[in-house]
């Protein structure tokens, strides 16, 4: 029988897509590589040309979560139409839609045996996202609505805070918990960036 030869990148593709589904289906730490090439239906000696280990898909993956809202918010943050304050709205509240195959995943990341994947895309986030909407910031403040000494890093503590206590999973807030807090978090990023009260009522 003749062996199918497939182009590099559609079979990483593969590899990715089955790995990703076997998260989504039965969390990342109960998934094995094994599971994975079975899936596929490849050699282990392809797999590991392709991805060194379990971890190194993991790595993949969230990368091309985060790069895809990477460029959704540098989009945004570029456009010189769009005053600063409408463009934290737009990149925080999501007049942009993500992937169907993205939203899937993030629903997923609750689950206790994906912790590993949860946390390694919210460092990802705070890592490569705060830039972006530091950008907006600055322009804010020459838009005199914000007035923030630090814009990187007081972004990357306030995505940092309120991924871990509201995006979690972690607390199992109910909804009038996290209502709360969510009026709490407005409070805490206009005083934070130096903006008016309820420039973020939008949250």
């Amino acid at each position: 029988m003749k062996r199918t030869v497939k182009d590099p990148e559609v079979r990483r593709k593969e590899i990715l897509t089955a790995a990703e589904e076997l998260f989504k289906n039965h969390g990342y730490v109960n998934t094995t590589v094994e599971a994975i090439i079975q899936r596929v239906g490849v050699a282990k000696g392809t797999f590991y040309y392709y991805f060194k280990s379990k971890e190194n898909i993991l790595d993949a993956l969230v990368h091309e979560i985060v790069d895809q809202r990477y460029e959704e918010y540098k989009k945004i943050a570029d456009d010189s139409k769009i005053r600063a304050i409408d463009k934290m709205r737009l990149m925080l509240r999501g007049d942009n839609q993500f992937s169907e195959k993205e939203n899937n995943l993030m629903e997923n990341l609750h689950r206790p045996e994906n912790r590993e994947l949860h946390e390694r895309i919210n460092i990802e986030i705070v890592l490569k996202i705060a830039p972006v909407f530091a950008e907006v910031i600055e322009q804010g403040k020459k838009e005199s609505v914000f007035n923030v000494e630090y814009p990187l890093e007081t972004l990357q503590f306030l995505l940092a805070g309120s991924q871990f206590l509201l995006e979690s999973g972690l607390f199992k807030w109910n909804k009038e918990e996290q209502a709360k807090r969510m009026q709490s978090m407005q409070t805490i990023i206009e005083r934070s960036l130096g903006a008016a009260p309820g420039s973020f009522s939008f949250l």
